[in-house]
């Protein structure tokens, strides 16, 4: 049985070292307004743990036999593999349990645990984890998501009996996505057809959104990185064999980003976006997309209306209110970011059926594009671009 030395930092008549002066005051507000005390004790917490901290760093330094330690509610418990270690630790003003499993054997647990993973690919399991507090391994897994796989790995957990203790949530896990202008943009988790990521924006409120060609958002998909959902469109002005525009926008994730720099896929690093300002006519202009890259050329025009053949058989569709360039372009980029010096111009919209580039072509002599104005999408879904710091 677990037993618990006696011998707390600050409950036990230790004294406590006077609070510094040393730590960040925003960091001091941050942490007394997340655990409702005043920065003062915010301050004494910190110099506490520290204290402790160093206490551990002197025991484990002695050739105690340390197994593990964890912090509860400010205090510091050691896990003491013997008696000695439990006396000594006493000795430095901490807290230590003896009899517990400890960090040596929950590790070994927990890696069995990843080896059953390799096998079977838990869908449903959210995680797993050392809890030395708890002396065990939790399994998170997720509420009414227990496929077969998802029974292997469990069957596997089971066999280290009180070791490993199951719990269940709602939560879906996603990892966040840190999404640059120009990247790959699909529909599914699985891939398919794709285009190109615009610019970020957040409206008066906040809100962050993705800004894109309205004909990649028709239908109003779910947005992904690669397997990783980051996105669901929410407005497009795009429809097929309408009069149409080629604006339209996504909410973000709450978890993900739209970054302020434009990717430019090897070709010179990343581009930082330090505003909308249109430039005028004949200024140099790039582009980043998924299909070729970053490709550059000139602003041949504004207020463009153009007539879309659909590849797939489809009405035609007029498009108006374009800008037009000399960027090559092919389908895939289409909602891919242009930039001309540090401003952002703009989105993909489309250009010349069959049309070849050079991927990473930088300027190609003899090709043409139309792209959807960011500022104009700007100012009719009332939102600002998001630019570097």
């Amino acid at each position: 049985m677990t037993a618990l030395a006696a011998g707390l930092l600050g409950f036990s008549g230790t004294a406590v070292a006077s609070p510094s002066n040393s730590y960040d005051r925003g960091m001091l507000d941050a942490l007394s307004s997340s655990l409702g005390i005043s920065p003062g004790a915010a301050a004494a917490r910190l110099d506490s743990e520290g204290v402790q901290q160093q206490r551990l760093t002197e025991l484990r330094g002695s050739g105690a036999a340390v197994d593990g330690a964890f912090f509860v509610n400010g205090q510091l418990i050691v896990n003491a593999a013997d008696k000695a270690t439990s006396a000594k630790a006493k000795a430095k003003g901490l807290a230590a349990r003896t009899g517990a499993r400890g960090a040596a054997a929950l590790e070994r647990v927990s890696a069995d645990l990843d080896r059953a993973a390799s096998a079977h690919r838990p869908d449903g399991v959210n995680s797993w984890a050392v809890d030395l507090a708890a002396d065990a391994v939790v399994v998170t897994i997720q509420e009414g998501r227990r496929s077969a796989a998802t029974e292997k790995f469990l069957a596997a957990a089971a066999k280290h009996g009180t070791a490993v203790r199951v719990e269940t949530t709602t939560e879906r896990l996603a990892p966040t996505a840190d999404v640059y202008p120009g990247s790959k943009m699909t529909f599914s988790a699985a891939g398919g057809g794709w285009c190109s990521v615009g610019f970020g924006a957040t409206n008066t409120s906040g809100q962050r959104f993705l800004v894109t060609a309205g004909h990649c958002v028709e239908g109003l998909p779910d947005l992904y990185l690669g397997s990783t959902h980051f996105g669901k469109a929410t407005h497009t002005r795009f429809g097929l064999g309408k009069d149409s525009v080629d604006m339209g926008i996504a909410r973000i994730d709450a978890e993900d980003r739209i970054m302020t720099s434009v990717g430019t896929w090897g070709a010179a690093g990343t581009v930082a976006v330090r505003g909308a300002n249109r430039a005028a006519v004949g200024s140099t202009i790039c582009k980043s997309g998924a299909t070729t890259g970053w490709t550059c050329g000139n602003i041949k025009s504004y207020n463009v209306t153009v007539t879309y053949t659909d590849p797939n058989g489809g009405p035609q569709t007029v498009v108006r209110g374009l800008g037009s360039s000399s960027v090559c372009t092919a389908g895939g980029d289409s909602g891919g970011a242009y930039i001309s010096g540090h401003q952002a111009q703009g989105m993909t919209s489309g250009g010349p059926m069959g049309q070849t580039c050079t991927f990473n072509g930088g300027t190609i002599a003899g090709k043409s594009s139309y792209f959807q104005p960011l500022s104009d999408a700007l100012s009719y879904y009332g939102l600002s671009v998001q630019t570097a710091s």
